[in-house]
């Protein structure tokens, strides 16, 4: 046991001294928020504590964005004027967003209504993933020539939030009414199971080194850890309300998730699986995101109009961020 934690502790410091080093200027990167409210794309410096910009994305209404790995674009799915389920308009279209010119410069269109939302750029191969709500699927764009490439079934309604693991192979899918996760062969373009969770599910994350998956029951207080080994829900995590967006830190040791009924953002510890601390924000907390260096980590609170800014070392609200009305999806562009 004395061996094992000096070995930890080793590599801790290891990982510590890599992580210093490894990207010098994370911390001045641009947060990307998508504002429901306005309809627009906010872009701010978290040096200066202020947005920057806004860019009107011309459409109704994106909730999630995401940055291409060089920094010089994002990309904002247009999901339409309701929430996940309810009766509203249906978006068929990806805008391109460049971050320099801070205006559009592209469109995806999807043929059709499919309530386009969340967006993730695979790490190996470059490729847009689009969850597409109402085609029960994940749609596969590249990035470059903003065509369609493919779509992967996930056999699912409401196919809300998409994760992919660090090599590319594994996407996952929180469908939302149904409380079920699908696991998807990406390289395949294939459906591999459905993992029952829960009743209804909100979000969905992976632990960094791609052991775990984490998604909300939204109907008790609790967040599923589920094994991609075994696709299954190994246990259940106490929280002290109904969980929403959720981010681990780049260590692995720690996840912070959105309390939104309660106004808090809670610190699991992975290595117990337990909520370590729990940290008060503004109102309706949504969505997380850890900065690549670890030091910060970002909480979009919709009803306030604001970015919770926390302190991961000490783990505490350093300063409130005023961003856009209905402030939702975040992603970091890095300097290019």
């Amino acid at each position: 046991m004395k061996t094992s934690l000096i070995f930890f502790t080793m590599l801790t410091g290891l990982f510590t001294g890599f992580a210093a080093n490894a990207d010098e200027n994370s911390a001045h990167g641009i947060l990307l928020v998508a504002n429901k409210g306005d309809h627009t794309l906010g872009l701010i410096d978290t040096v200066a504590g202020k947005m920057i910009a806004t860019v009107p994305e011309e459409g109704v209404t994106g909730h999630e964005v995401v940055a291409a790995p060089d920094g010089q674009r994002a990309f904002v799915p247009i999901y339409g004027n309701a929430g996940v389920g309810r009766p509203g308009t249906d978006g068929q279209l990806i805008r391109v967003l460049d971050l320099a010119k801070r205006e559009v410069i592209g469109t995806v269109d999807l043929g059709k209504g499919v309530r386009p939302h969340c967006a993730v750029i695979g790490k190996k191969n470059g490729l847009l993933y689009v969850t597409t709500e109402l085609e029960n699927s994940v749609t596969v764009i590249d990035p470059q020539t903003l065509k369609i490439v493919g779509t992967v079934p996930t056999g699912q309604t409401e196919s809300h939030m998409l994760a992919i693991t660090s090599d590319g192979k594994r996407g996952y899918t929180a469908n939302v009414a149904s409380g079920t996760v699908s696991v998807l062969d990406l390289e395949a373009k294939k459906l591999l199971t459905v993992i029952p969770v829960c009743k209804t599910t909100q979000r969905i994350s992976l632990s960094v080194d791609d052991r775990w998956i984490f998604t909300a029951d939204q109907n008790q207080p609790r967040l599923a850890v589920i094994d991609t080994r075994t696709n299954g829900v190994r246990q259940w995590i106490a929280m002290p309300a109904s969980g929403y967006g959720s981010a681990p830190t780049p260590d692995g040791r720690w996840l912070v998730i959105a309390l939104p009924k309660v106004n808090q953002v809670g610190i699991i510890d992975l290595a117990t699986m337990k909520v370590a601390h729990t940290l008060e924000v503004p109102r309706v907390p949504q969505e997380v995101l850890v900065r690549p260096d670890g030091a910060e980590a970002y909480v979009s609170c919709d009803a306030s109009k604001q970015i919770a800014v926390i302190d991961t070392k000490e783990w505490k609200v350093t300063r409130l961020i005023d961003a856009g009305p209905g402030a939702d999806g975040l992603a970091w562009a890095r300097k290019p």
